[in-house]
């Protein structure tokens, strides 16, 4: 007798059917499909991911040995990994893409007011970075990186307030990280915070022109003239705040506007930073602040690493690879959205941890997260790494 829906059935509730049909649609994904949807597609990489399974073979073995409880999963029956993996290999990677993206925008709403930052600012805190997957050249040629290695990156903004991606993007390993920054989404009045890779004046320009905010670390070969010095704070780290004109030959008609320059010493760690922004209004501090919260977009990349399938591919081709990454992604998004939906107190990392021992568990996640013999449990917490 049921007693109640499945741990896993829970979480994939958080999952419009509605929003996945249309995504379907729009690229005719069902097309020739008997009984194996896109939706039953999607729900079995899922449980993949969510179960820590460690290749497609052992997603479909774990599947089968519950051959009893799978209809339930809305599955139906367990297919044959042969299925699965042509599917991978033909349906469209851009249905995953895009009803991930309809996530993104759920947990956004749900999350809008939060704030984990220290620093109040108005206007949202985007950090921009990627990650590269390192790949075997002889089977991913698809994947061009270096002369005898394949990869490929993942290029995430991240909303540093929320910890929820605001757009990701998937390319070869070879494609430059500062070609993101036409492609990222810009609002009037928020702040990106980059690292040296997305120094282009032209680009930063363009931001500047969208009325949004920037912090970029500096390059040591910057050329330029100080026009204008601002109270230092030693006290803090701050050894200088200036108001400078670019002067070399390409970058002063890139960029023929002032810019702020803050030269700040970490003595934790001793070394020594210089930073370049548009604002000239907040004070030398937060701007260090800023920089220093980009951090939160490498524990994001370590985060998902560690704990979902996106370093290890279950296909070869790039449309297999993709659909694994984006259905990756949106398993982390439908946790966030889960956790906000039932007032979970508990991590990401600990709600994931119990789906995967307990996918076929037929009790309430909340009622289980509220007993307090779980309370105990926890993250173990990271320790802050020195600024890069």
């Amino acid at each position: 007798m049921n007693q109640g829906r499945m741990t896993f059935t829970q979480i994939m509730d958080f999952a419009s059917q509605d929003i996945f049909k249309v995504c379907v649609k729009r690229y005719n994904g069902n097309y020739k499909a008997k009984e194996f949807t896109c939706w039953k597609q999607f729900l079995c990489l899922a449980f993949g991911q969510l179960t820590h399974r460690e290749s497609m073979s052992d997603t479909m073995f774990c599947l089968k040995l519950n051959a009893d409880k799978v209809y339930h999963l809305g599955i139906g029956k367990a297919v044959n990994k042969s299925t699965i993996s042509r599917a991978n290999e033909k349906r469209d990677w851009h249905i995953f893409q895009d009803f991930g993206i309809k996530l993104i925008e759920q947990a956004k709403a749900f999350y809008e007011k939060d704030n984990q930052l220290e620093i109040k600012l108005k206007g949202n805190i985007f950090a921009l970075d990627s990650t590269t997957v390192d790949l075997c050249l002889e089977v991913f040629m698809w994947a061009p990186f270096r002369s005898t290695k394949a990869a490929i990156k993942i290029h995430t903004l991240l909303d540093l307030k929320t910890s929820i991606p605001e757009f990701i993007f998937i390319s070869e390993g070879n494609v430059h990280d500062v070609n993101m920054m036409d492609l990222i989404p810009v609002q009037k009045g928020s702040y990106y915070i980059m690292d040296k890779a997305y120094v282009d004046f032209v680009r930063l320009y363009n931001l500047k022109q969208d009325k949004a905010y920037f912090v970029v670390r500096a390059k040591e070969n910057l050329q330029f003239k100080r026009i204008e010095s601002r109270p230092k704070n030693r006290k803090f780290g701050i050894l200088c705040d200036q108001d400078i004109l670019l002067t070399g030959i390409n970058s002063s008609q890139r960029y023929p506007e002032r810019l702020r320059r803050i030269k700040f010493y970490d003595s934790e760690y001793d070394r020594t930073f210089v930073f370049l922004t548009n604002n000239f209004k907040v004070n030398a501090e937060t701007v260090t602040q800023l920089y220093k919260q980009r951090w939160g977009i490498e524990l994001f990349f370590k985060w998902i690493k560690q704990n979902l399938k996106v370093q290890s591919f279950w296909g070869f081709s790039e449309n297999a690879v993709k659909t694994q990454i984006w259905v990756a992604i949106s398993v982390y998004v439908l946790v966030a959205i889960a956790k906000k939906k039932l007032n979970l107190t508990h991590t990401p990392y600990e709600i994931i941890q119990y789906i995967s021992i307990a996918p076929f568990e037929k009790k309430a996640i909340r009622e289980v997260f509220l007993n307090n013999e779980n309370q105990d449990v926890k993250e173990q917490n990271c320790i802050q790494l020195k600024i890069i």
